[in-house]
C-alpha cells in the first residue's frame, strides 16, 4: 500500500513540475518577445489575458460576492439601528400621549373646580390634592395635602363642583384627613330639594352597601320618590345648606316598618376622586334656630304647664274684671237706698 502511496505521489509532483516548468517558458518568452520587439504589443496582451482571465473571474467573482455579502450585512445592520431608533420614538412618542392625555384629565378637572370657585361666591375655598386612603377604611377616610398651613381646620366641608364629599375630622401642618359620606360614622343633616316636598332626614353611610350612603329617618309618609335630588340642610354647623349630596335611587321601609329609608347615588364619583377644595368660610347666613321665649333660672317648666299657667292667668284676670264690675254695681245701689231713705 505504501508503495501505491508513492507511485501516486510521484505522479502528482510530476504534473505540478510540468505545470511550473509551462507556466516558466511561457512567461519567459512573453518577457523574451517584448524585450526585443518581434512580438507585437496585441498578441502579448492576448497571451497575457489568455493567462490571466481565469485568475481575473475568479478574483472578480470572489469581489461580487464579497461586495454582496458585505452589502446585505450593512443593509441589515442599517435597518436593524432604524427599527431600533423607531421603536424608541414611538415608545417616546407613547409616553408623551400619555402624559398629554394626564395633564388634559387634570385641566379639565381644574377647570371645572375653578368655574365652581368662581359660581361658589359665598364661600372661601381652598383647593387640594387627595395624596393617601386609609387601608383600613377604603372608602371612608382619605388624607388631602392641605392643612392648617393653608387655613383648613377640623369640621371643614370637603367638596368638588358635583357636590359633598365629607369634612375634615384631623387637621396637621400640611395635610388633612377627611372622612367621606360614605363613612357608616357620618351624619349628614339633609332634606329633599323638590320644592313640593322639603323631607327633612339624615344622609348616613351603610356598611351592607359602601357606595350608596341612605337617608334615614324619614316619614312614612313622606313625599319622596326615586330621582329626587337630595341637599344639605344647613343644620349642625358643618354643611353649609345647599350642598348636593345624590339622588334619590331607591325607597324601601326600615326594619320597623314605621319608617322609610332612601338609598342615594351620590353626586361624587368616590372611585375617581383626585382634587376636591375645603370651605374654609361660608358667607351664607345659617338656618334660624326655633325661638324659645326666655326663662328665670329655677323656674323651668315644660311647655304644657306653661300653656296651663298662661291660660289660668287668662282666667284670674277674667274673674277679677267680673267682681270689679260687680262691686261696682252693689256700691251704686246702696248709695241708692240711703238717698232714699234720708229723703223719706
Amino acid at each position: 500500500m505504501s508503495g501505491k502511496y508513492r507511485r501516486n505521489n510521484k505522479k502528482g509532483t510530476g504534473k505540478k513540475i510540468l505545470i511550473l516548468i509551462f507556466v516558466l517558458i511561457s512567461l519567459f518568452c512573453i518577457i523574451f518577445f517584448s524585450a526585443r520587439g518581434r512580438f507585437q504589443a496585441p498578441v502579448a496582451e492576448q497571451a497575457v489575458s489568455i493567462v490571466l482571465t481565469p485568475f481575473q473571474r475568479a478574483i472578480s467573482w470572489v469581489g461580487s460576492q464579497l461586495n454582496y455579502v458585505t452589502s446585505n450585512v450593512w443593509e441589515i445592520a442599517t435597518m436593524h439601528e432604524q427599527n431600533k431608533m423607531l421603536r424608541n420614538e414611538v415608545e417616546q412618542l407613547r409616553i408623551q400621549n400619555l402624559h398629554a392625555s394626564e395633564y388634559d384629565a387634570e385641566n379639565q378637572r381644574l377647570r371645572a373646580l375653578l368655574g365652581y370657585k368662581q359660581t361658589a361666591t359665598q364661600f372661601d375655598l381652598v383647593a387640594a390634592r387627595v395624596i393617601g386612603r386609609e387601608s383600613a377604611t377604603w372608602s371612608s377616610v382619605i388624607k388631602i395635602n392641605r392643612g392648617t398651613r393653608d387655613g383648613v381646620d377640623v369640621d371643614m366641608a370637603v367638596v368638588t363642583d358635583k357636590g359633598l364629599v365629607g369634612h375634615v375630622i384631623e387637621a396637621g401642618p400640611t395635610s388633612a384627613k377627611v372622612q367621606l359620606l360614605l363613612d357608616p360614622r357620618s351624619s349628614v343633616g339633609t332634606l329633599v330639594q323638590r320644592a313640593d316636598s322639603r323631607v327633612a332626614g339624615i344622609v348616613e353611610g351603610d356598611m351592607d352597601n359602601p357606595t350608596m350612603p341612605r337617608m334615614v329617618n324619614i316619614p312614612k309618609t313622606a313625599d319622596v320618590e326615586e330621582g329626587d335630588v337630595v341637599v344639605t340642610s344647613g343644620f349642625g354647623g358643618v354643611y353649609p345648606k345647599g350642598l348636593n349630596v345624590g339622588t334619590v335611587a331607591e325607597m324601601r321601609n326600615d326594619e320597623g316598618g314605621l319608617l322609610k329609608i332612601a338609598v342615594l347615588e351620590p353626586a361624587v364619583d368616590f372611585q375617581k376622586l383626585e382634587d376636591v377644595m375645603v370651605i374654609t368660610a361660608s358667607r351664607e347666613a345659617p338656618p334660624e334656630p326655633l325661638k324659645t321665649p326666655p326663662q328665670t333660672p329655677g323656674t323651668e317648666t315644660d311647655p304644657a304647664a306653661q300653656a296651663a299657667e298662661q291660660a289660668a292667668a287668662a282666667n284670674g284676670d277674667e274673674d277679677s274684671s267680673d267682681s270689679s264690675s260687680s262691686d261696682g254695681s252693689s256700691s251704686s245701689d246702696s248709695s241708692a237706698d240711703s238717698g232714699e231713705g234720708s229723703a223719706q
